[in-house]
């Protein structure tokens, strides 16, 4: 498995010499993928049962007792411009657990349209000032730094006077201006961010996915949940489901790109800053690693992957077989030039490492031998961009995200 890919020598800066990567298309036997069928066939759910295995954790699947109810539908939302709809999502049936979709599909378009899906970090009521959406019922963190202005909430709820403070990551009218529904759920009401893990949330329906080291972590949860989502918005008929992509941001970021991974009914895959667990690379030694995950956010991976803690640099994997699991499905990946515990360097990398699946599926590649510079989009089967500034979401990333979206989904 230890191939060098050679291509990745030239733009693995923070090295004296290559990185030395696992081939995505060399199996665990050591035989060679040449054809799409063997990929399908043997090599993809052999690597997504290494994953699973080894860092993320099992997963529920699609539970027979799950129910989702529509509990508002709004066709004058935002002064007219969208439909709202809110969804009641209960994996366990009700009464349990609960995960609000929420919805804004824009008003005035022909036919079903594509959707953006993404997990929030402070509630459904934090993306906009709408009065109409539920305030969550979960735990709410209360310090944001400058992501989030949580002024408005009170013992880790959230009171009337928190709707809107996330709004500036959520260009919901931009979004809905470009032809675009926009869906999102609070990863709160999916998994306690916060301890005691695995208290709340969706967790408490499955305590036998936590008895093995393949425990159901966060992470794995958040992925599961867009998966839900995605269940739902099949039953929408404003929705075309089968052009929706998935969006994540920081830590949520991982959780979309195994969603993609493991869930090919997603269309599109958008990382913003996923960094170590994400799309970037462990085996560069650069930036957040294994031990630190592990020490400072256990309950996101499965506990296997504790084994790996110190031994970056020899993983018989690392995050581009991920990010090959999307292939062919367009992919875009986005760094800032000053999130150094993301390693934009190597996201770049790691994205442009998952290039030869792409090419044996038939689909383009990431058009950039070398890291491109800061603030510039490039785009082809595998999208990239590394935006000036710190770790955030800025109104530059969406634009390169719609703009990939118009190539993809239109």
């Amino acid at each position: 498995m230890k191939t060098l890919l050679p291509a990745l020598s030239a733009f693995l800066l923070h090295q004296t010499s290559a990185v030395e990567l696992p081939d995505p298309l060399v199996c665990i036997d050591g035989s060679r993928i040449t054809t799409a069928a063997e990929w399908r066939e043997k090599r993809r759910p052999e690597l997504l049962e290494l994953f699973t295995r080894e860092i993320y954790g099992r997963n529920p699947g699609r539970p027979e007792k799950l129910v989702a109810e529509v509990f508002d539908r709004d066709p004058a939302a935002l002064g007219g411009k969208a439909t709202r709809i809110q969804i009641a999502i209960h994996p366990g049936g009700k009464p349990g657990p609960r995960m609000d979709l929420l919805v804004y599909v824009p008003n005035g378009t022909k036919g079903p349209v594509p959707a953006i899906l993404g997990l929030n970090f402070w509630g459904n009521h934090s993306i906009h000032k709408d009065p109409g959406i539920r305030l969550t019922e979960s735990w709410v963190e209360e310090k944001a730094g400058h992501y989030a202005d949580l002024t408005g909430v009170r013992n880790n709820r959230a009171t009337e006077a928190s709707r809107g403070g996330n709004s500036r990551q959520w260009p919901v009218e931009e979004i809905l201006s470009r032809g675009y529904a926009l869906a999102t759920i609070y990863r709160e009401d999916v998994a306690a961010d916060h301890e005691p893990h695995f208290a709340s949330g969706v967790h408490p329906l499955f305590p036998e996915l936590q008895k093995g080291d393949d425990n159901f972590g966060g992470i794995a949860a958040w992925a599961w949940a867009l998966s839900r989502g995605l269940d739902a918005l099949e039953k929408e008929p404003a929705i075309d489901a089968r052009r929706v992509a998935v969006f994540g941001f920081s830590r949520l970021g991982k959780a979309a790109l195994w969603a993609g991974a493991s869930d090919e009914r997603f269309a599109m895959v958008i990382s913003n800053e996923s960094g170590a667990g994400g799309a970037k690379l462990f085996r560069r030694g650069v930036g957040e690693d294994i031990a630190r995950l592990n020490t400072v956010f256990p309950h996101w991976f499965a506990k296997s992957f504790r084994k790996y803690n110190g031994k970056d640099k020899e993983l018989p994997f690392d995050q581009h077989f991920v990010m090959s699991l999307i292939a062919p499905r367009p992919l875009y990946v986005a760094s800032a030039i000053d999130d150094k515990h993301a390693d934009p360097e190597g996201e770049f990398a790691g994205a442009k490492a998952a290039e030869p699946v792409y090419r044996l599926l038939g689909a383009d590649g990431l058009p950039a031998e070398s890291w491109p510079a800061a603030d510039t989009s490039v785009q082809g089967g595998i999208g990239y961009h590394v935006r000036s500034g710190i770790h955030d979401v800025l109104p530059f990333d969406w634009k390169c995200y719609l703009d990939f979206a118009d190539k993809h989904l239109k």
